[in-house]
């Protein structure tokens, strides 16, 4: 009897050909550890403790689910989503639909730059507007590389802001480790009032993010082509399953770094605002930790800026078939977040409303996400199992039903 050894030089080869299929839902994966992450994140561990915990396991292993969804959407199609919805939309649904997609972006975008302005004036004390400035002029050099030197070059800045971010808010939780016993608590899924809900939302509508779920469609279609059905194609799949699984997997764990770091070092002091978070950080675990996590703010508002910008863009030429240049975009969408910065508005409440408004959005990007990837006509072999989508389905009604929450503990003061 014979064993036959695995070529090491085959195995290498294949390991590097895999990991050169990775890369989209890495871009992706920077609108779940966005600033208004950092806001909801940090507010929710302040206040609350390791109560929502939950929250963000949850979050994570949805958007999983999602960004999957997308990205085979757009291999086995060869459309974005928002191009699926145009081909089977009426003219005024595409108008109406687009004008949400837009509200969503600006949400986005809003969050974005005021977090960059933020970790700017933290590090070296720039005022608000100043940063955010200079925030967006940032952007618009990321989004000249995407322009001009495509999409892989842009992956690896991206990806690169991305494990900046990483060790800007794990640092904190090494340095002083969170409770286990609190952490497993915090699994048990509750609520603890009307600003606990309002967290929540905020938290899944900074993780499950409408625009990463409209791009990742259309990243995956651009990166890989759109190939016949055979072997290519499952390839093609499998290797987008991973990226998504280690990128979720890189954004969960950062999400949850900083609910852990809020409620191991920030429970029960003044903190009602990212600055003073800043500040206590400094105090309980001193200069350095602070300093990382303001770096690690300042990547993700550099980085999650061009994101937004970039799936703006794609979501106006996919449903209106219209093409503004990124840049003049990128101008456009930067004034409501200079104006929030200018008038003097609280740019943490700021942000965190900012989620929320995200979080309204999310069923208009999941529901045609769901149905058109379940649908075989369009889909083929490829549609969703029905095990896929009664677990998405469930996924929008879990999220509209903590929204419809929301707007009755809102309304009643409960």
């Amino acid at each position: 009897m014979s064993t036959t050894l695995a070529d090491p030089a085959q195995s290498t080869g294949r390991a590097r050909s895999l990991v050169a299929l990775l890369g989209p839902a890495f871009v992706a994966a920077i609108a779940y550890v966005d600033p208004g992450n950092v806001a909801s994140n940090i507010s929710a561990g302040a206040q609350f403790g390791y109560l929502l915990v939950w929250v963000i396991v949850m979050a994570n292993v949805m958007a999983g689910l999602v960004q999957f969804l997308s990205a085979k959407l757009g291999l086995v199609t060869g459309m974005s989503l928002p191009e699926a919805v145009r081909e089977r939309a009426s003219r005024p649904v595409r108008l109406a639909y687009w004008g949400q997609a837009e509200t969503v972006a600006m949400a986005t975008d809003l969050a974005e730059v005021v977090g960059g302005a933020i970790a700017l004036n933290l590090l070296f004390g720039l005022p608000l507007v100043v940063g955010g400035l200079i925030t967006g002029v940032v952007s618009m050099c990321l989004l000249v590389v995407q322009d001009r030197r495509g999409q892989r070059p842009f992956e690896r800045v991206i990806t690169g802001l991305l494990a900046i971010i990483a060790v800007g808010f794990l640092a904190s939780v090494v340095i002083a480790p969170p409770s286990v016993s609190g952490t497993l608590g915090g699994l048990a899924p509750r609520f603890d009032g009307a600003e606990s809900v309002l967290l929540a939302a905020a938290m899944i509508g900074a993780t499950v993010m409408p625009h990463a779920v409209y791009l990742h469609s259309g990243l995956a279609r651009d990166r890989h082509g759109h190939p016949a059905p055979g072997p290519v194609r499952v390839r093609l799949l499998r290797a987008t399953r991973l990226d998504v699984v280690l990128a979720m997997l890189l954004a969960g764990t950062v999400n949850l770094a900083m609910l852990l770091m809020a409620a191991n070092t920030l429970r029960g002091k003044e903190v009602d605002s990212i600055e003073s978070a800043h500040a206590a950080v400094g105090d309980a675990l001193g200069p350095v930790a602070a300093l990382l996590l303001a770096v690690g703010l300042l990547a993700s508002g550099l980085a999650s800026t061009s994101v937004g910008a970039y799936a703006g863009a794609m979501i106006m030429q996919g449903l209106l078939r219209r093409t503004i240049p990124l840049l003049l975009r990128r101008s456009i969408t930067l004034v409501p977040a200079i104006v929030i910065l200018a008038a003097g508005i609280d740019p943490t409440r700021a942000l965190i409303v900012s989620q929320v408004v995200l979080s309204f959005g999310i069923p208009f990007a999941l529901i045609p996400l769901v149905r058109f990837t379940s649908d075989r006509e369009l889909m083929g072999a490829d549609a969703n199992h029905r095990v896929t989508t009664a677990l998405a389905w469930l996924v929008a009604l879990i999220i509209s039903l903590l929204n419809i929450a929301l707007i009755y503990l809102t309304v009643t003061g409960a």
